[in-house]
């Protein structure tokens, strides 16, 4: 899933991001609002992590990989109601 599919579907997602970073507060989920260099930056203050982005931006693209497939699980399940 990119982040432009992460953005758009953000209500359902952010669920996912919680988990995933429960420090994040819900102020923190409603400004991040799918956007990558958002979520990236209030990583970065939650957890402590540096102030160089590789490390929030190696964290961001691995939780956006595992997303990929319930994506693709959930497109799948379309396209049979579809047919």
């Amino acid at each position: 899933m990119n982040w432009d599919r992460v953005k758009g579907n953000w209500e359902q997602l952010k669920g996912r991001v919680r988990v995933a970073w429960g420090r994040l507060t819900h102020d923190q989920l409603a400004a991040i609002a799918g956007r990558r260099d958002i979520c990236a930056g209030r990583l970065q203050e939650a957890y402590g992590i540096g102030k160089e982005k590789e490390e929030a931006a190696r964290q961001t693209g691995a939780w956006r990989q595992s997303t990929r497939q319930v994506a693709n699980d959930h497109d799948a399940g379309l396209d049979q109601d579809l047919t």
